[in-house]
């Protein structure tokens, strides 16, 4: 362990945690304050996290990668549980996280409607400057 480094026992530090996960210690904290994960403040200040932090912070990007913010995240974290790379919620949850499909199905379709009319001013403003590049 490097020196001036604090030992943690049955826990990491938001330094560790950060490095194991790949996310920065800015999200981390973020995620803390939206109630998605819980750390012990030490008498010294630095914030620990238990052993199971590194599987939840993986679930939490996995579930935000999915599109689900993190009010949806909170809502579903205790009943998610990683089996190797997938996440894998319980039964109860299928409901909601197939409405949350749904939702993110109107987004793309609102999305690629919005791409469609911005194609279209732009196939228009370059026909509008070869008729006006040749008079």
């Amino acid at each position: 362990m490097p020196v001036g480094r604090p030992a943690v026992v049955g826990g990491v530090l938001i330094g560790e945690l950060a490095e194991r996960t790949g996310v920065s210690p800015r999200s981390l904290r973020y995620y803390e304050r939206q109630g998605l994960l819980v750390s012990v403040r030490k008498g010294n200040g630095y914030r620990e996290y238990d052993a199971e932090a590194v599987r939840t912070v993986c679930v939490i990007r996995s579930l935000l990668a999915a599109g689900l913010n993190t009010e949806t995240i909170a809502r579903m974290l205790p009943c998610m549980r990683m089996d190797g790379p997938r996440v894998v919620p319980c039964a109860g949850l299928v409901e909601d996280l197939d409405a949350e499909r749904r939702r993110i199905d109107r987004e793309i379709a609102a999305l690629v409607h919005s791409r469609g009319l911005l194609s279209e001013v732009i196939d228009a403003a370059r026909s509008d400057d070869k008729v006006t590049s040749r008079g």
